[in-house]
């Protein structure tokens, strides 16, 4: 059995880690410049990101590869060195955790749109194949495709997991609220519309990430298991509703706010509880001590 699948029959709930982008650019990346370059350059950085994760007491982490498709780095000049960067992200995240936990290799969106022709099925599946077969190389378990807005990508994307690898597969989706108080992925599907579709394609998990925080992820989540009973459920929110002070994009939600709404999924039955922008391993730390207590 994958390890993913059997960690989650042993758990009543496993904790992922938190934000990737908002702590490298703590810990200096430049605005513009390309985050997966610095597997390559800055080996130590996104180690001791995953490895702040991990001793926190994250049960999985991802890696440093959410625009690791060719068609995110060919715009830095670096579509062919796709495979060996997904490679050295999971193998960085392997080593920070070591061999017992769980390593889920990040899949972004490719940033273009299938129905307006701007790219073909078949291009957007090309993109992916290099990216999944070098983070199952690398040592990643699970396929993490998420922040997708198109059921369609997904479905490509998890297509290419299942055809080039053994990993398990995450399928996870980004909401926003609508003025009639429903949630919608940019391209206008509902969770419920997400948990069926993805659930009919096979998908391992579901789930919703990123958004705006952790209080609009419940309705999102209750959704989500109302359409998908029997599917495992990853629920990562941002630390609040960002907001521009100065030069920088700050994530308001505290620790201690994050993990109020932590008894309210636990209640609905998420079964992978973590955090998206702006989280750190402090949200993180809390959000494991909120399960542990709720386990007792």
């Amino acid at each position: 059995m994958n390890k993913l699948l059997d960690a989650l029959t042993k758990k009543s709930v496993l904790i992922s880690d938190g934000a990737w982008g908002t702590q490298l650019q703590a810990k200096g990346l430049p605005a513009g410049e390309c985050p997966e370059r610095w597997n390559i350059t800055h080996r130590d950085v996104v180690y001791s990101i995953a490895k702040g994760y991990v001793d926190a007491g994250a049960d999985m982490v991802e890696t440093n590869s959410f625009g690791g498709n060719v068609i995110k780095l060919g715009s830095y000049g670096l579509d062919d060195q796709a495979y060996e960067i997904n490679r050295l992200a999971a193998e960085i995240s392997r080593e920070a955790i070591g061999t017992k936990g769980i390593v889920m290799g990040s899949i972004g969106p490719t940033g273009k749109i299938l129905m307006t022709g701007e790219i073909t099925p078949e291009e957007m599946y090309n993109a992916f194949v290099p990216q999944v077969k070098g983070l199952e190389a690398g040592g990643a378990d699970v396929a993490m495709i998420e922040t997708m807005l198109d059921i369609e990508e997904a479905k490509i994307a998890l297509k290419a997991v299942r055809d080039h690898t053994h990993m398990a597969a995450i399928c996870s989706f980004t909401f926003d609220k609508t003025a009639m108080g429903e949630y919608r992925t940019m391209m206008g599907y509902a969770p419920a519309d997400v948990a069926r579709a993805m659930a009919e394609a096979g998908a391992d998990v579901i789930g919703a990430n990123c958004g705006h925080g952790i209080e609009q992820m419940v309705p999102i989540a209750r959704e989500l298991r109302e359409n998908a009973p029997d599917i495992p459920i990853l629920i990562q929110a941002n630390a609040g509703e960002p907001h521009i002070e100065g030069d920088k994009t700050v994530f308001p939600e505290t620790p201690e706010e994050t993990v109020k709404w932590v008894p309210e999924l636990y209640d609905i039955g998420v079964d992978i509880i973590g955090g998206c922008c702006g989280t750190t391993p402090d949200h993180i730390r809390e959000i494991r001590k909120t399960i542990q207590r709720l386990n007792q």
